[in-house]
């Protein structure tokens, strides 16, 4: 079994030293849904809501958790960011929004958690946007399905 790298010999917490490590090109994309009632659906899908543009403004909040991940997880690097993309599908039957992120780096270490962070804090900021539709919005399915780079090269989720 795999041991945990955030965590040293004594058992203490710790960020993991990447000193030594060569810095390359990663990439990580992460994924995740939010469902909701169909009124509220379509005035996302419609930019009726009453606080503005609902995708968009999940699109800038999820690129700046991406920026912002190491202040939010204590063991995270800080990290130099060389692209975020943030974007959503809409489908009507599920009633869901589907959120993707996909980021990249230079450096050395990868880029999972602000992958992970933008799809999240997207998803919440629809739902802080649109709770007064909807209460019961439904945040779910958040993964990383794809990281390539570094040491342990490509991963691909199964579906």
């Amino acid at each position: 079994m795999a041991e945990f790298t955030h965590i040293d010999d004594q058992g203490r917490v710790r960020m993991v030293d990447v000193s030594d490590k060569a810095a390359t090109q990663r990439t990580a994309v992460a994924r995740g849904t939010i469902s909701m009632n169909r009124e509220t659906l379509e005035n996302i899908r419609s930019g009726g809501g009453k606080k503005g543009n609902v995708l968009e403004t999940a699109r800038i909040a999820g690129v700046m958790a991406a920026k912002r991940a190491s202040d939010l997880v204590p063991m995270c690097h800080p990290i130099n960011i060389t692209h975020v993309a943030v974007d959503f599908s809409t489908d009507a039957d599920k009633r869901v929004v589907e959120i993707r992120s996909e980021v990249r780096t230079i450096g050395q270490t990868g880029v999972e958690i602000e992958a992970v962070a933008a799809v999240l804090v997207a998803a919440l900021t629809i739902y802080d946007m649109c709770k007064s539709y909807d209460r019961s919005m439904v945040i779910s399915d958040v993964r990383l399905v794809r990281k390539e780079g570094g040491k342990s090269g490509l991963f691909v989720a199964e579906e």
